[in-house]
């Protein structure tokens, strides 16, 4: 698709060239598109769409978490609030079971007709076979007693709905019961139990299965039948403990009726359990127990006493099936806490007896040894947080889709303002500037020979590349051209023009020179003439001066950004270029350049490296001396095989003279000049390039590098040098070397630094 839209593009631009020399591809409505579009991106409203995503999900997450919070702590009271009433009312029933078996306990003639049976021997107690249907007892003294009992009890046992009673003396017998079979049997069953009404206190005792054949709730006779008993001590005259007397209680009847004022919603249930975890009241889901095989399917299914509170391990609901036996799971959460701990509730949730995840409050009745647990499904408890849940992920998914989108829809366009940014480049025309030939190419722009449409002057168009256009590489090129277009000396670079197509497309246009940088022209033609290296450095500290004068800084004097031309008629005319690195020296104007180390390793004063927040003019004055040295003896002043070697020796290493590096005498003006401005201490170097020239003055106005001389050597070298630019990708020409043209070095520290980092070229 992209080279399709390539490919059309430059078709389209062909036939607008056509027919209209000046019309770009911003005039088309296609760039009028994509102009308006790169405006919206700039104004970075692309971004608000991620703005909105990271605080939807902030807010989103706090949200959910004050409203968890919020459900959690209700959720909490209301389990809380369910357990406590529904223990209350089985405490109250429980209670009121007491108090009617301890009036039956104080009525004088019962107490004396159990204390007159228990005195009596248990091998004078009448047997089974003598219980008459109407229930008398014929014969015997002991069975005419129990008929006394039964016949004193009925009325209660009838009122209150008990379905039986049994009469034990001391050593846990059966001396009197509703059920003839257990008369004289031992209630091994009741041996913790009774032992506690032996003590003096009433007792209810939890649901248990019985051993005997007694009636259960259908009025048929089995055995293990559910019973439970409240039991008390009788006493006799002198008020001493001789037996108990137990009432039994059908738990279907009452108290697992109490259990189901427990149930709220649709999965809510209360019920109550032992300290070995059979539950003790009906569960709210007996049909899902017998599907699931966890009590029988019969006529008498029931969960009480048949159903083990253990946890599974899995949603038996949902299909799973635990891989041992029930007696080996452990126990639910809720009964293992309450045996272990008491009263607790937990929220964060756990599995029931069927493996659901539920929420739940407990409470451990230590006087009747059971415990009461309120449970509801964790589904249900939360569903109004769940169902906030699924909006906010509904539109966080819908906000991150859209922010995708905004996204790659940016990286499209941005890639179509790439490709109309080149299309442009390659249809040669800017405004009003017509591209040439491609004179050099950095790292961060490139550089075309051109004319102005209307003043047909030749000129050097500076572009920044089309994939590094940023806020930091625009920023950097504007302060090149703004600072550059405050100077106004003749040997400064001179900018025409400014700007940026409809495309996007960053320029400048400046003057063309076609003539040779001072590095190309030692490694050419070698060490230069004494006075001619006096005139070149006399025409630098003219520019210098006059930038120096404004409160600015060049930070990378060097001979690649040294040039010189045979202008007007003039031979070896001077111009300094690239701007790019310039510093503000006071405060006003700090804010618009770039802070930290720059510039060229082979030429940075000791204050540049040290402290390079710090430099002044004088330290561009080191540097000019370490071009003059350069210029006179083809050679840097410091040479190393490493940056940080590099850098030490211009700290704290004495240059050797160039007399000494020449090996004959250098006039000793030029190699005063020269070595004053290579001191360490900035103190001693000249104040101004004023002061540097006026040392200079001498060599200048000699005539040991007369005008006649230097046109007889533009005579010689001049068409080679337009060859040699002609012929190279990059190299000698106007532009700043850092932004535009690829110079070849013959030194890897001729390379200008940023930051401690290496930039776009030399």
């Amino acid at each position: 698709m992209w080279q399709w839209f390539s490919t059309w593009l430059k078709q389209q631009q062909s036939r607008e060239n056509k027919k209209q020399a000046h019309m770009t591809f911003g005039r088309t409505s296609l760039g009028n598109r994509i102009q308006r579009t790169g405006d919206l991106f700039r104004q970075r409203l692309w971004i608000w769409p991620i703005v909105a995503f990271v605080l939807l999900t902030a807010g989103g997450y706090w949200v959910m978490q004050s409203i968890q919070s919020t459900m959690e702590s209700g959720l909490k009271s209301e389990l809380t609030t369910v357990l406590k009433l529904q223990r209350a009312l089985v405490e109250k029933w429980l209670t009121r079971q007491k108090s009617i078996s301890m009036t039956l306990a104080n009525d004088y003639q019962l107490r004396g007709l159990i204390t007159k049976l228990v005195d009596t021997k248990p091998t004078d107690t009448a047997s089974p076979t003598n219980v008459a249907s109407e229930g008398t007892i014929g014969g015997s003294e002991t069975s005419d007693l129990i008929a006394q009992i039964s016949k004193k009890l009925g009325p209660t046992l009838s009122i209150h709905d008990y379905s039986g009673f049994i009469v034990t003396d001391r050593s846990r017998t059966v001396r009197a019961s509703s059920h003839p079979e257990l008369i004289g049997r031992t209630a091994d069953q009741f041996e913790r139990f009774l032992r506690k009404v032996m003590a003096g206190e009433a007792n209810v005792c939890p649901p248990f299965s019985s051993l005997t054949a007694i009636m259960d709730e259908q009025g048929r006779l089995q055995t293990g039948a559910t019973t439970m008993f409240v039991s008390v001590p009788i006493r006799d005259d002198d008020f001493q403990i001789v037996a108990a007397l137990s009432l039994r209680i059908q738990p279907e009847r009452e108290f697992t009726q109490l259990m189901q004022f427990g149930r709220m919603g649709r999965s809510g249930e209360t019920f109550a359990f032992d300290k070995v975890g059979n539950m003790l009241s009906n569960s709210r889901f007996e049909n899902d127990l017998i599907l699931l095989g966890l009590i029988p399917d019969n006529d008498r299914a029931s969960s009480i006493l048949n159903l083990q509170l253990r946890d599974p391990g899995g949603n038996m609901l949902e299909g799973f099936r635990p891989k041992v036996r029930r007696g080996e799971l452990p126990l639910t959460k809720n009964v293992a806490s309450a045996v272990e701990g008491g009263d607790g509730f937990y929220l964060d949730g756990y599995r029931d007896y069927r493996g659901v995840t539920v929420v739940g409050a407990w409470s451990w009745l230590n006087d009747y040894e059971f415990g009461l647990s309120t449970e509801m499904d964790y589904e249900e408890a939360f569903e109004p947080l769940n169902i906030l849940k699924r909006t906010f992920y509904a539109l966080f998914t819908l906000l991150a889709v859209s922010s995708l989108a905004i996204f790659v829809f940016m990286l499209i366009v941005s890639r179509l303002q790439r490709e109309a940014r080149e299309a442009a480049i390659e249809a040669r025309q800017l405004g009003q500037y017509r591209l040439e030939e491609k004179l050099g190419e950095g790292a961060m722009g490139v550089v075309y020979r051109g004319h102005h449409a209307m003043l047909r002057r030749p000129a050097a168009i500076k572009l920044l590349h089309t994939q590094r256009v940023n806020e930091t590489s625009i920023a950097r090129f504007e302060h090149e051209v703004q600072i550059t277009c405050q100077l106004n000396n003749p040997h400064t670079v001179a900018i025409y023009d400014y700007g940026r197509t409809p495309e996007g497309v960053f320029y400048y246009a400046m003057e063309y020179l076609d003539g040779i940088d001072l590095q190309d022209l030692v490694d050419r033609y070698g060490p230069q003439p004494e006075a001619r290296v006096a005139k070149i450095l006399d025409q630098l500290c003219s520019s210098l001066y006059e930038a120096h004068t404004q409160g600015l800084v060049h930070r990378d004097i060097k001979p690649a950004n040294i040039m010189l031309n045979r202008r007007g008629g003039e031979p070896d005319f001077v111009k300094l270029l690239d701007f790019g690195l310039v510093r503000a020296m006071d405060d006003a104007k700090k804010s618009i350049v770039s802070e930290g180390m720059a510039g060229t390793p082979l030429y940075m004063s000791p204050e540049s490296i040290q402290t390079p927040d710090l430099v002044d003019s004088r330290s561009d004055l080191y540097a000019v001396g370490a071009v003059g040295y350069f210029l006179l003896t083809g050679t840097t002043v410091f040479e190393a095989k490493t940056l940080g070697e590099l850098c030490q020796q211009h700290i704290d290493a004495i240059p050797l003279t160039p007399s000494q590096r020449l090996g004959r005498q250098v006039h000793p003006d030029l190699e005063h000049a020269i070595l004053n401005c290579l001191e360490k201490n900035r103190a001693k170097r000249p104040q101004t390039a004023r002061d540097l020239a006026a040392k200079l003055h001498k060599l200048c106005t000699s005539d040991a590098w007369s005008l006649s001389e230097a046109d007889a050597w533009w005579s010689r070298h001049e068409r080679e040098v337009m060859a040699v630019n002609r012929a190279k990708s990059g190299g000698t020409i106007l532009v700043p070397s850092g932004s535009a043209a690829a110079v070849s070095q013959s030194h890897p520290y001729e390379q200008t630094i940023l930051h401690n980092e290496s930039t776009e070229g030399s």
